[in-house]
């Protein structure tokens, strides 16, 4: 009997594997593709600090010291920084990475093996289109359509939004530099990007569940770019927004996409998650060590992850909902907003991983607060 029973070898399970693994602890790894980081679904943009935190080194493709956002006007803003903002990694590298070093600690991995449900008695017991496994406890690191996070109840998270991306045949001139387009013709509910790789460009967008297929707007990207014929390859997939409302059960833990743990404003979810593997080691340790595994021994693991971030990813989440409402007219006056009030020295200090940090700081200027209230009152409408 195993340890730990962990379903999903993306960035979240793999971490979870190698700490348990290098705890001496028995630990199984189930994933239903033939390899990690297949199919890609994210952008790769990430801090150099979530980098560390992925103790791994995945090739890079960029380094990024700034972004040129295009409103829904034509007009844009160019901020960059001194310091590096993020790195554009090769996310396939990356989760391939983690699962080699975390099979170099001693976890298993079994391949093309599909999770289809489990069942708890005084162990857990998971089937999987191959044979079923019995462990201790079993960790849902199964992605944004988790079938363990279901099992716990009405489990959803708050939204869906979809996403799509292309690699392109074209090297951007600044390398240094990400585009990011605002505005409901664009990209309704969330923005579209276009990232340097190098040799590629990384163009894509998210819209909002209710907008219908992203596809029909990347193509209207690719036309006006004149990219419509230089595509490589093509990613696309949902993200959940918003924290499960339950993360644990008896002998189950949720991580990653599985429990929600994606920063609402940029649709990133590496940073919680890495975040979030402390305190699922915290709680699988001393359940295993305790023979304490059933819900209310496993509950401290969601009241730890919200102290730590998830009330942040909350707070993030009701400024979204208040993003989603505006409209191309609401965001040329947030352009004239930024421009009127000389803003963009605020923007150079915006952290990637706390990205709402740069609205409370430029709120807690009494003049600045003043004259955003009438776009605050559009956006609660």
């Amino acid at each position: 009997m195993h340890d730990v029973i962990i379903v999903g070898a993306g960035p979240a399970g793999n971490l979870a594997a190698r700490t348990l693994a290098e705890k001496k602890y028995e630990v199984i790894v189930l994933e239903e593709h033939e390899s990690p980081g297949l199919p890609m679904h994210c952008t790769g943009f990430i801090s150099e600090e979530t980098l560390r935190m992925s103790r791994v080194k995945p090739d890079i493709y960029s380094t990024i010291y700034g972004a040129e956002v295009t409103f829904p006007n034509g007009q844009s803003i160019e901020v960059r920084s001194d310091k590096p903002k993020g790195v554009m990694i090769d996310r396939v590298d990356l989760e391939v990475k983690m699962a080699e070093a975390a099979q170099k600690a001693g976890a298993d991995y079994c391949f093309n093996e599909r999770y289809q449900g489990h069942t708890v008695g005084d162990a857990v017991v998971v089937d999987t289109t191959v044979r079923p496994h019995r462990g201790k406890v079993l960790i849902g690191a199964d992605g944004a359509n988790s079938q363990i996070a279901m099992s716990l109840g009405d489990n959803r998270p708050n939204e869906y939004i979809r996403g799509i991306q292309v690699d392109v045949d074209y090297a951007m001139e600044d390398q240094e530099m990400l585009k990011l387009y605002l505005g409901n013709t664009v990209a309704p509910g969330f923005f579209a990007w276009a990232i340097p790789c190098g040799d590629f460009t990384r163009i894509g967008l998210c819209s909002s569940w209710s907008a219908g297929p992203p596809s029909e707007y990347l193509s209207d990207i690719l036309v006006r770019m004149g990219f419509h014929d230089k595509v490589l390859k093509v990613y696309s997939g949902k993200i959940p927004l918003g924290i499960r409302p339950y993360l644990s059960g008896d002998r189950v833990l949720l991580t990653g996409d599985a429990a929600g743990f994606v920063k609402p404003l940029s649709g990133g979810g590496l940073y919680p998650t890495f975040k979030a593997n402390a305190h699922l080691m915290t709680s699988i340790t001393n359940g295993l060590d305790s023979d304490a595994l059933y819900s209310r021994d496993l509950s401290e693991y969601s009241r730890n992850c919200m102290d730590d971030f998830g009330r942040e990813l909350e707070r993030s989440y009701q400024l979204r909902k208040r993003y989603k409402k505006l409209t191309d007219s609401d965001f040329n006056r947030i352009y004239d907003y930024i421009q009127k009030n000389d803003l963009i020295e605020y923007a150079k200090d915006i952290d990637i991983d706390h990205p709402a940090d740069v609205v409370k700081k430029v709120l807690k200027v009494p003049s600045l607060l003043f004259s955003a209230i009438p776009l605050f009152m559009r956006s609660v409408r």
